[in-house]
Formats: C-alpha cells, structure tokens, sequence
C-alpha cells in the first residue's frame, strides 16, 4: 500500500513523463497521441499545482477542432508507429491537425468549469477564449448526434468504452466477410487477454473504414452505418456539459435559451434508455431499437448528468456491496462479466470519479464511499489504466495519465 505523499509525488511524475508540452499522452507506448477525454481528465490533475499548464491541456486539444465544429477524439501531433489506426488509416482530414473522424464524450466543458470555479483570476480569459469553441463543439453533437431524444455513438470507441457489452447487439450487425490486412500493436503491450478479441478489433476498423470511404460525411454515414447507438454514456456526460456551458455562458452575458431547451429535451429523452426489464438505463440500437441486457458503468452517470432516480440507487447499493472498490464496468452478476478485459467488467478511477460527483450533488452518502474506494484502490494498485472491482489489482497499461490526474484532484479534495 502507497503512501499518500508518495502517490502524490508519483502522480505529478506520471503527468510529468507523458506530457508532451502542449498535451498529454494517456501513457507511452500503448496510446502516444492526444486522447480527448484522457486530455480533459489530465487538465484536472495539472489544475492541482499548476493552473496554466492546465489551461494549455484544453486549449491543446480544442486547437485540433473542425471546422464543423468537432473535437476529435484523437489528435495525431507526431506520428508514432506505437500505435494502429494512425492518420492514414483514418483518412480524416477535416481540421487543422490529423486526427480520427470520429468525436468522444465531452468532459472538457465541465473540467473547464471546474477550473474556471477554483481561480477565477487565471481563468477569465481562457474561458473567455475557449467558451465560442465549446459551444461550438456543443452544437455539433446536437446536429449530428441527437437522436431519439439521446446522444448516439456511431464507433464503440465515440464512447470511450470500447468493448463495452453495450455495443454487443450492434456489432453483431456488422459481418467482415473478408480478412482485413492490419496490425494490431495494443496486444503487444497489454496481455491479449485484457484487451478488446480480434473479432471486436475487426468491427471497429470496418466502422472506420466505412466512415472514411464516406469522407466522414455526417449524413452519408448515418444511412449507411450499421453501428448507431443510444448511449446513457455520451448523453449524461453531454448533459452535464450543457449544465457547465449555461453557468459559463450566464457568467459572460451570452443567451442561454437554446443551452436551457436543449437540456430539458435531454431529460425527457432518457426515458429512451430505460429497460423496463432490467429496471434501469441501458444503451439502445437506435437502428433496431434492441436493447443492451445489462448495465454497464455509464448507466450510473444519471447523477452527474442531472437525473435522479431511486431504481438505479438500488442497484448501485447492491454493486457497491458486491464489489470492493466502486463501479464495475459491467454489472458483476451479469453472464458477461469479465473482471480483467478492459470495459466488460474492471473498475475504472475516471469512471468512480464522475459517478460520485453525481452522487454528491444529491448529497448521496455513497458518494464518499465512492470517492474513498478509489483512493484506497489507487494506494493499493498505483496508477493503472483500470482495476479488477474485486481485489484493486493493477490491470491494462500502467503509468496511466488519468488515474494518476484523479489521485491529485481527490487527494487535494476529498
């Protein structure tokens, strides 16, 4: 067990070896780009000690928005050859960096909120300056991906939770009839058996091909793709962006009107997600309208999006006795559950993290819990990509960005 002023000199040396100046990667080798929201959780750690480097973090990442007004979720600064898709693969070449075509859920308005809340002085101006880009980027997840009243993913890894049991049904749409010729570098770093399989592997870079053969054109992909998604993930992460951009934009005089309608149509809209039958929020093909059979982590963001609800209170009790250290990325009693691969069954920091800021703001006691289970899981596992719920053992990529930003934002706070 790690010390807490050992972890906290370990974390800012953890941020410290995978910035790149301007960015942050997650961790060398396995992930050597700008993530999206890997950046946004990294602008949070760096807020701990040292607040500009933390307002360069987003404005990092925001410099490599389209035209059209999307974040991508991955920026490609340097080519590394660590790394599969690279740019190329992509053929996404909508802005002024190479980057995917495809976006991610957008933590970075509420960090920059965050930021703005704890120095003021310092972040006037930087939300000044960024505040058009995340509107703008805001407007873009409303044109291209509302639908049903919720936000869809149109690539499991939009998400941000890859090989998620919530994509299980809509991947299984999708058939490679042929081999497809690339070279996977993940399962060279990582044990084979922690990673998404080569069939998962396959679908997703069919999606990417099928989204460059388009151009990345929107519209084009949304007749086209087999792979479109309701997600309780993208859309109460998206909720609690809109929340953060209407106290911003009050704070600067701007009109709120459409930010207000569009969140309360939002709230309404979540009623897509509810699965009866499981009694809780679940990811829905918005192409056959099936429903996920079980729940996942997203399902517990309702609090931090704005959405309280006394089912799914039941079933976070009831995980939270199950398992030792919070939010599974799987329900534990699900067929599916596998406490090693990535997002079908290990706990993630970032994931626990927004969960219980949900939770705090309706003064759930479990919010603590929550808050402490990761630290006790982070002193126990160091700075990992995830954790097996059960024991807190360190799983996937280690010397991990994010976990490591979680530490010194909770250490500091909670």
């Amino acid at each position: 067990m790690f010390r807490d002023d050992q972890l906290t000199e370990e974390a800012r040396q953890v941020l410290l070896d995978n910035d790149r100046g301007s960015y942050t990667v997650p961790t060398k080798g396995l992930y050597p780009y700008q993530w999206n929201w890997d950046s946004a959780f990294a602008s949070l750690g760096y807020a701990t000690n040292d607040m500009n480097r933390a307002w360069i973090e987003l404005e990092s990442l925001f410099s490599g928005q389209w035209p059209n007004g999307m974040v991508p979720h991955i920026l490609f600064h340097e080519l590394s050859q660590d790394y599969f898709p690279n740019p190329s693969d992509w053929g996404a070449f909508g802005g002024p960096i190479p980057s995917s075509g495809i976006s991610q859920p957008p933590v970075a308005p509420t960090v920059a909120k965050i930021l703005w809340e704890l120095d003021r002085e310092v972040g006037h101006k930087r939300v000044e300056s960024l505040l058009p880009a995340m509107l703008k980027w805001y407007q873009w997840f409303m044109d291209n991906r509302f639908q049903e009243g919720v936000i869809v993913a149109t690539h499991p890894w939009e998400s941000g939770r890859d090989n998620s049991p919530d994509w299980d049904k809509a991947l299984s749409r999708i058939h490679v009839d042929a081999p497809l010729d690339y070279s996977r570098k993940d399962t060279l770093m990582v044990n084979e058996e922690m990673r998404p399989t080569k069939e998962e592997y396959d679908k997703y870079y069919w999606l990417v091909q099928l989204g460059r053969s388009t151009q990345w054109f929107e519209s084009e992909l949304k007749v086209k793709s087999p792979f479109r998604v309701g997600d309780p993930g993208l859309t109460f992460i998206f909720m609690r962006a809109i929340k953060d951009l209407i106290a911003l934009s009050l704070e600067f005089g701007l009109e709120t009107t459409q930010l207000e309608e569009d969140y309360n149509r939002l709230t309404e809209g979540t009623s897509y997600l509810w699965n009866s039958e499981l009694e809780a929020y679940a990811a829905r093909c918005t192409k056959t309208g099936q429903f996920a059979d079980s729940m996942s982590s997203a399902s517990f963001l309702c609090w931090y999006g704005g959405v309280d609800s006394q089912l799914m209170y039941n079933h976070l009790c009831r995980i939270l006795k199950d398992v030792l250290f919070g939010i599974p990325s799987l329900d534990s009693r699900s067929t599916k559950f596998d406490r090693s691969r990535y997002w079908r069954g290990p706990t993630w920091a970032i994931m626990n993290f927004m969960i219980a800021l949900g939770l705090k703001e309706y003064s759930y006691s479990e919010a603590e819990k929550l808050f402490e289970a990761t630290k006790t899981m982070i002193k126990k596992g160091g700075f990992a990509e995830y954790f097996d719920p059960f024991t807190g053992d360190p799983k996937g990529g280690k010397h991990f960005t994010w976990t490591a930003a979680v530490w010194l934002y909770l250490a500091g706070r909670f």
